[in-house]
C-alpha cells in the first residue's frame, strides 16, 4: 500500500524536534524506512542526531541520494499561533505546524516516494541513499557533514543527490536550485584610546574610523553578477560601542558584515579584501582594526546538464510548470553535498517557513511525492 506523505508529515510535526532535540522524528523515519527494506544507521555526533539509510546494493552502477533535515526553529510566542505548533492539524486544505514547510513535508515526500519505489518496484542494479540530519537549523557542524564523513569512512557513495528544501517562491514547481551563493561574516574590532570628550587631544576615537570603513565596504560594488548568479551583496549587520556615557570617548567599537557572494569570489579572496581595507584604515588613522572571519559556505553550481534536465523534466511533467533554474536564497546543506556529488534542490512553496502559523498545502505534499517518484523512475530507467 502506498505510503501517505501527508500522514507522515503530520506525524513528524508532532515530534517537537527543535534544534538540536531529536524529538522522536528520526526514530519515526528509522522505523518507516526499515519496514520498507532500508538498512538504517544512526550517525549521531557530538549530540547531533543523524540518520543514514540505504536501499539496494553498494555495487549498483548509480545511487540516487535524498537529503533533508527534521530539526526546526523555535516556535516563538506560542500564544500567537492559531494552531498547536506541534499538533499536525489539517484544516482548510492545509497542514499546520512548525516544520510543515521547512522541511518535514519535503522529508516525508521523498521518504514516501523512496519507500514505495523500494517495496513496489523492486528493480535490480539500483540504489537509494537517504541522509537526514537534526542540525540544519543550528550550527550545521555535526549534521550533514557528519553523515558525509560516515559515508566516506564506509565507502558509501551517492552518484547524484536531491535536497528537499522548499524552493518555490509562490507557485508549486516554479523554481529549483542548481547552486547557492557563498556566505562569509566579518567581525571587526576597532581599538582606540579612551578619554574625556573635553580633551580630544588625549583620545583616539575608534567610532568614526570604523563607521567610515563600514561605509566604504558597503558602498563598494563587488561585481555585476555572473551567468547563473545575481550580484554579490555586502550588508553591515551590527555596529556596537557599548558606551553608556555621553562624555567619554570609547576605547573600542565593533561591527559585523555579511556577504552573500557568487562564483566570481571565494571566501579567501573576500577575506583578503576586507583585511586589506582594515589595514589601510589602521595605517591612515592609527586606530588598530582587527577582523576575524567565519565562512559558512562557498558558492557552488551544478551546471545545467543531464541530471539538472532530469529533475526539471520531472517537475514539469508532474506540476505542469517549467521550473526556473535558480541560485538565489540563503545557504542549505547542499553546500556540503556538492563536495561529494552533483546536487540539486527542489521542494515546496516556502512562503510560511519560520513564521507563526507555518503551514503547507496538502495537495502540494502529494504533488511533491509524485515529482520524486517520477524522478526515481526516470533516473533508473
Amino acid at each position: 500500500m502506498p505510503l501517505d506523505p501527508v500522514d507522515l508529515t503530520a506525524a513528524l510535526i508532532r515530534c517537537p524536534s527543535v534544534t538540536p532535540i531529536e524529538g522522536g522524528a528520526l526514530e519515526l523515519l528509522d522505523k518507516t524506512l526499515t519496514e520498507a527494506g532500508f538498512a538504517c544507521t544512526r550517525v549521531d555526533r557530538n549530540g547531533t542526531p543523524n540518520l543514514f539509510a540505504r536501499w539496494g546494493d553498494k555495487a549498483a552502477p548509480r545511487t540516487l541520494g535524498f537529503n533533508g533535515h527534521t530539526d526546526v526553529v523555535p516556535v516563538g510566542d506560542e500564544a500567537s499561533w492559531t494552531c498547536d505548533p506541534f499538533g499536525g492539524e489539517i484544516k482548510d486544505g492545509k497542514l499546520w505546524g512548525r516544520g510543515a514547510t521547512d522541511m518535514k513535508s519535503g522529508v516525508a515526500a521523498f521518504v514516501a516516494a523512496a519507500c514505495d519505489y523500494a517495496t513496489q518496484t523492486q528493480p535490480k542494479d539500483t540504489a537509494i541513499i537517504i541522509t537526514i540530519t537534526g542540525d540544519e537549523e543550528g550550527d550545521a557542524t555535526d549534521g550533514t557533514i557528519a553523515l558525509l564523513d560516515f559515508m566516506d569512512a564506509t565507502g558509501e557513495v551517492m552518484t547524484d543527490c536531491i535536497v528537499g528544501e522548499p524552493t518555490c517562491p509562490n507557485t508549486m514547481g516554479e523554481m529549483m536550485k542548481i547552486g547557492r551563493r557563498g556566505s562569509i561574516t566579518g567581525y571587526f574590532t576597532a581599538r582606540g584610546t579612551q578619554g574625556h570628550v573635553a580633551y580630544p587631544q588625549q583620545t583616539n576615537n575608534p567610532v568614526p574610523v570604523l563607521a567610515s570603513l563600514m561605509a566604504e565596504l558597503s558602498a563598494h560594488s563587488l561585481d555585476q553578477g555572473t551567468e547563473h548568479f545575481d550580484p554579490s551583496n555586502l550588508e553591515v549587520t551590527t555596529f556596537d560601542v557599548g558606551n553608556a556615557a555621553t562624555n567619554v570617548v570609547p576605547a573600542q567599537a565593533q561591527s559585523t558584515v555579511n556577504i552573500r557572494f557568487n562564483d566570481a569570489h571565494s571566501g579567501a579572496s573576500l577575506s583578503d579584501w576586507m583585511r586589506a581595507k582594515a589595514k589601510t584604515a589602521t595605517e591612515r588613522t592609527g586606530i588598530e582594526i582587527d577582523v576575524e572571519f567565519q565562512i559558512s559556505g562557498e558558492s557552488f553550481l551544478t551546471p545545467p546538464g543531464a541530471f539538472v534536465d532530469l529533475v526539471a523534466n520531472a517537475v514539469a511533467k508532474e506540476t505542469g510548470v517549467t521550473p526556473i533554474l535558480s541560485t538565489t536564497g540563503g545557504t542549505s546543506d547542499a553546500r556540503f553535498i556538492k563536495n561529494h556529488c552533483p546536487v540539486v534542490e527542489f521542494g515546496l512553496v516556502g512562503k510560511t517557513m519560520h513564521k507563526v502559523d507555518e503551514h503547507v498545502e496538502v495537495e502540494h505534499i502529494n504533488a511533491l511525492k509524485t515529482v520524486y517518484s517520477r524522478l526515481m523512475r526516470d533516473y533508473f530507467a
